[in-house]
């Protein structure tokens, strides 16, 4: 497990994070620090890491990252840490348009899709 916050080419990003699924990386969005928790085998372990390094839960948003496909469908907003009804989020997908904006900005701001 790791917490991303420099950019990281896409390839880099594939070589180092595809760890315990063949295709895709687990990650957990700190909306609020923009930064990224990534490589484990559980959306709650992320979660806990980001958790003990000073993150407020509401902030938190599990992802799953594809670094092998193209930009368009790079990212998956689909995690259990995601259902809280007292946010308004009764499901696993990430609902409401503008934290999922915010996930894609950071995203944009820490991988590189270009390599």
């Amino acid at each position: 497990m790791e917490i991303l916050d420099k950019k990281i080419n896409k390839s880099e990003f594939a070589k180092k994070y595809l760890t315990y699924y063949e295709t895709i990386s687990k990650a957990v969005v700190d909306i609020e620090n923009e930064i990224i928790a990534v490589d484990s085998e559980l959306h709650s372990d992320l979660e806990a890491l980001l958790l003990e390094n000073g993150s407020k839960q509401k902030n938190l948003w599990g992802i799953n990252i594809h670094p092998l496909r193209e930009k368009e469908d790079f990212v998956e907003f689909t995690s259990l840490i995601n259902i809280r009804p007292h946010q308004n989020n009764r499901s696993m997908e990430v609902e409401d348009c503008e934290i999922k904006s915010r996930i894609m900005k950071i995203i944009d701001k820490l991988i590189d899709y270009g390599h």
